[in-house]
């Protein structure tokens, strides 16, 4: 592959046609918005997936950990073409998503939770870029990181690591073990609200900087329609949030988001490319109810008619 810049080294062992895999549990969802109510499949896992599912020579694998009701939602997915591995679990994670008339809150419950994955359950599984989608504290553990870093580039979205069940209710709690995992970390994406869970501090540079002083090689903060900062070797990135006309569903954005930069970054992207191009994937997303249903032409569109 070559390498367009400097900001590239990180990748500079994926070659272009080499296999993401996203890691995590489809769920089952209730989302309620002021807009409509719905049961979907939903969790970073399915999300991702589906974002992925009409890029071009997208080289992708999804492994998922899901109970006897959810094997329909994995039959429709290997039927539009993903390559989908799933773990058997004593029950499918159930989520309730309620959201107010501002998309960026949200209250969670949780109805049903899945097995969490372990090394054993892993150890075929081969990619050159791992996506850890976690969404509850206990979906995987330190050793799991350890090993899969050791295989491979390892990304983590740490919304699930700062997530603790009490009950039905979602609690927030800081990621105890956040400084023997980061350094094993070489992609991390937070919001604004968990980057201050785990650092202390609502100034964003700073949360960037502290984060990396951890370990994690790139850090994306993503900021609602502040758009987001990405952080890596000592510099930052301001990526704009593109506009959309209304905002109907929230949930996902921020595994579209990922699934986006992961894909633009294996393909030789620089940092301001692929963060560009998964904030507009994640704008589309904003738009519609459910996941991501675009092309990389509608998505290439967003960012010519905003980039002038």
């Amino acid at each position: 592959m070559e390498i367009q810049s400097h900001e590239n080294k990180l990748f500079d062992t994926i070659n272009t046609s080499g296999r993401i895999c996203c890691i995590g549990h489809i769920t089952h969802d209730k989302i309620i918005t002021p807009k409509f109510e719905a049961d979907m499949p939903g969790g970073t896992a399915y999300y991702f997936a589906k974002a992925l599912e009409n890029m071009s020579h997208c080289n992708f694998e999804l492994v998922t950990c899901i109970g006897e009701d959810a094997l329909p939602v994995v039959d429709k997915l290997r039927g539009e073409g993903l390559e989908v591995k799933a773990l058997p679990s004593r029950s499918t994670v159930c989520f309730e998503n309620k959201y107010g008339s501002d998309m960026n809150d949200r209250t969670q419950r949780v109805l049903a939770k899945a097995d969490p994955f372990t090394v054993n359950n892993l150890g075929e599984v081969k990619a050159e870029i791992y996506h850890l989608g976690t969404l509850l504290a206990d979906d995987f553990d330190l050793e799991v990181m350890k090993y899969l870093s050791g295989r491979g580039l390892l990304s983590v979205d740490v919304q699930g690591f700062l997530r603790e069940v009490e009950g039905e209710s979602v609690k927030a709690v800081d990621y105890e073990e956040k400084l023997a995992a980061f350094p094993y970390i070489h992609i991390l994406k937070a919001n604004e609200k968990e980057m201050e869970t785990l650092t202390g501090t609502a100034d964003p540079h700073r949360a960037a900087e502290i984060l990396a002083g951890w370990g994690v090689k790139e850090v994306l903060l993503t900021l609602g329609d502040k758009g987001s900062i990405i952080y890596s070797d000592g510099k930052f990135h301001a990526i704009p949030a593109y506009p959309v006309e209304s905002a109907v569903d929230a949930t996902g954005c921020g595994d579209t988001y990922m699934a986006g930069y992961l894909y633009k970054r294996s393909k030789g992207a620089s940092i301001d490319e692929a963060g560009r191009f998964a904030a507009a994937m994640c704008s589309l997303k904003l738009g519609e109810k459910g996941p991501f249903v675009g092309t990389e032409e509608d998505i290439e569109k967003i960012i010519r008619m905003n980039d002038l």
